[in-house]
């Protein structure tokens, strides 16, 4: 038995019921371990075994969400035990390497289609536990709220204002799925489907602003690219039924909510690489 599974994270827990083999670990990151694993009818899926980790709710209405979603737009969630998913395998083909190979507006208007999907309407009432929009932007406003302490024209006291007038005043209200980007779309056999949800209620720009960030190692060239910024914003703003400023408002409280993020761990690296294209957006911004 490998040290996973010693250590409580592995196979010796999953539920008998799920009748799975073959358990390849596949990636381990700082929540979970990802397993890849065969169905009895001989089909790969996945087990999410989930770490305990500050954040761990996070990843239990991700899984809520999955169950509500039920397929559409989404990976299905076909089991769930204590902190262990068995999810749908979605592929392996990211949208990051579609991206690579096919160019960039190729890959957000992949993005947009799958947004869409996943703003479908149900029939099926929503999670009970989602967060409030709000709650996620807290280390924003202390962040902010700590400059304005110190005297500092920071660009995080500017976003607070902009995040503020867009959680009081949304466009409307739904279920989001709190992370998108382009490591969690995936191909497989159902198409492009997400994965790894957070489970928000607020509105739907937060769920297009992510993209504007990513891929994280385009931060340089292709993340601050105005026609990027600009094309991203009139396709997104047409889905969603929103003007392209809004977009970019979302994009700017999202990318200063990041970078707060990563100003509390102390990663002044990436911090400051997200605040380059937080002032990109800006600059688009004022053109509209």
């Amino acid at each position: 038995m490998d040290q996973a599974a010693i250590s409580g994270h592995g196979p010796d827990r999953w539920p008998d019921r799920w009748n799975v083999s073959d358990p390849q670990l596949i990636a381990e990151t700082f929540s979970s371990r990802i397993w890849k694993v065969r169905l009895a009818d001989g089909k790969p899926a996945v087990v999410k075994a989930l770490k305990p980790f500050d954040d761990v709710a996070d990843e239990l209405r991700g899984a809520h969400y999955l169950s509500w979603r039920d397929g559409v737009g989404a990976v299905r969630l076909l089991g769930f035990e204590g902190h262990d998913m068995l999810l749908e395998y979605a592929g392996d083909r990211l949208l990051v390497d579609e991206l690579n190979e096919h160019g960039d507006r190729h890959a957000t208007d992949i993005a947009n289609e799958v947004m869409a999907r996943l703003f479908s309407p149900s029939d099926v009432p929503p999670p009970a536990d989602l967060q409030p929009l709000r709650e996620r932007f807290a280390s924003l406003f202390k962040k902010a709220e700590l400059d304005r302490d110190a005297g500092l024209a920071s660009p995080y006291r500017d976003a607070a204002t902009i995040a503020d007038r867009l959680l009081s005043n949304p466009h409307e209200l739904r279920v989001l799925h709190g992370d998108l980007h382009h490591d969690n779309i995936l191909r497989g056999d159902r198409g492009w489907l997400v994965i790894d949800p957070k489970g928000i209620l607020g509105d739907p720009g937060f769920d297009a602003a992510n993209f504007f960030y990513n891929p994280l190692d385009r931060h340089d060239d292709l993340c601050i690219d105005p026609g990027r910024i600009a094309y991203m914003a009139e396709v997104f703003a047409k889905t969603l039924g929103q003007r392209p400023d809004a977009i970019l408002d979302h994009a700017i409280a999202w990318g200063c909510l990041s970078s707060s993020w990563h100003a509390e761990d102390d990663n002044d690296e990436d911090e400051a690489s997200e605040l380059a294209v937080v002032a990109a957006v800006r600059a688009v911004r004022a053109s509209f």
